[in-house]
């Protein structure tokens, strides 16, 4: 399909956004700028930027959930311990694989708001109420692959 008008692209996005992306990428490989359907573009970039963000700060969420639960759950700890390293291992390789300078900053600068979340989860799954009401870690040692607090 060749789409040949801004205004074209706008009504395929519409119908069919997979093909709107198509041919959007097709565009901008041609350099073919005005044809491009900036609107619909702006959204679907800043839609997928907000997605990444979203996904590590989930990733970030599920390290520090697991490490407060090794930290403070002393009655599973014995039981859990392994599980729960593991899970943190993986959630670190994860986010180190996507991770940029921006999303750190990003990430940086959300800790209170994700540890927040973190933080209820872990109060509510462990029925206990001794976690520390700020983020015990910094984001360099929820990123350390060696890192875990002692116990």
């Amino acid at each position: 399909m060749i789409v040949n008008t801004a205004e074209k692209l706008k009504k395929l996005y519409e119908i069919d956004d997979h093909l709107w992306l198509e041919e959007t990428i097709k565009l901008l490989k041609e350099k073919k700028f005005n044809q491009l359907d900036l609107e619909n573009l702006i959204e679907e970039l800043e839609s997928l930027s907000r997605r990444d963000k979203l996904a590590l700060q989930s990733l970030l969420e599920q390290i520090i959930r697991h490490l407060l639960l090794i930290q403070y759950w002393e009655d599973e700890r014995e039981t859990n311990y392994r599980h729960w390293q593991s899970e943190v291992i993986s959630f670190r390789g994860q986010i180190n694989q996507r991770m940029t300078t921006n999303f750190y900053h990003y990430l940086a600068e959300n800790i209170p708001f994700i540890y927040t979340q973190a933080r209820k989860y872990v109060k509510a799954k462990s029925g206990i109420d001794t976690f520390p009401s700020e983020c015990p870690y910094n984001l360099d040692q929820l990123l350390d692959e060696d890192w875990f607090p002692l116990v």
